[in-house]
């Protein structure tokens, strides 16, 4: 027969939650919140928040030689990168605290997110993993790749696709 001691020696699932600056991101993890972390109440997940930075390298779209003013181009995507993803983890961390969630893991790490979101998954030993769908149609989705798509493929955990209601015109 269990006792109490012997569960509060299970170690708490972990939950990521993938976060950039979109509004679909935004979505995924409101209603991440809204569903699974009721305000003043534990949750039965511990929750880390995820954002993969891409590197100043691949945002320039630097392959092969470097071009001439590389030097003086790559700090200053570097540091808007750093911003924007600074601004990305406090807005996540303020839209916790709002919904009174406050024992959050947020991370950043520069990479591919597809790399990223599966690293992190492994690292914590996460159980679920919530990633914002974008709603591309098919070609975009083949030209850009889907970051769900490939997770829902190679992360070692269930994958929740959250999708943003349509907005009727």
């Amino acid at each position: 027969m269990a006792t109490s001691s012997d569960q509060s020696e299970k170690p708490q699932p972990v939950m990521v939650v993938a976060i950039d600056e979109s509004d679909h991101s935004a979505y995924a993890l409101k209603w991440t919140l809204d569903y699974f972390f009721n305000a003043g109440n534990d949750s039965v997940f511990k929750l880390v928040l995820v954002h993969a930075r891409p590197s100043a390298t691949s945002s320039v779209g630097l392959a092969g030689p470097v071009y001439a003013g590389a030097a003086e181009v790559l700090p200053i995507v570097d540091s808007d990168l750093r911003k924007i993803a600074a601004r990305v983890a406090d807005s996540a961390k303020q839209l916790c605290i709002k919904k009174s969630v406050n024992n959050v893991i947020v991370e950043v790490v520069e990479g591919d997110p597809r790399n990223v979101l599966c690293d992190t998954v492994d690292k914590y030993h996460a159980s679920i993993l919530v990633v914002g769908s974008h709603g591309y149609g098919a070609i975009k989705r083949a030209v850009l790749g889907s970051v769900s798509d490939y997770c829902a493929h190679h992360a070692h955990c269930s994958v929740m696709i959250v999708k943003k209601p349509k907005t009727k015109h």
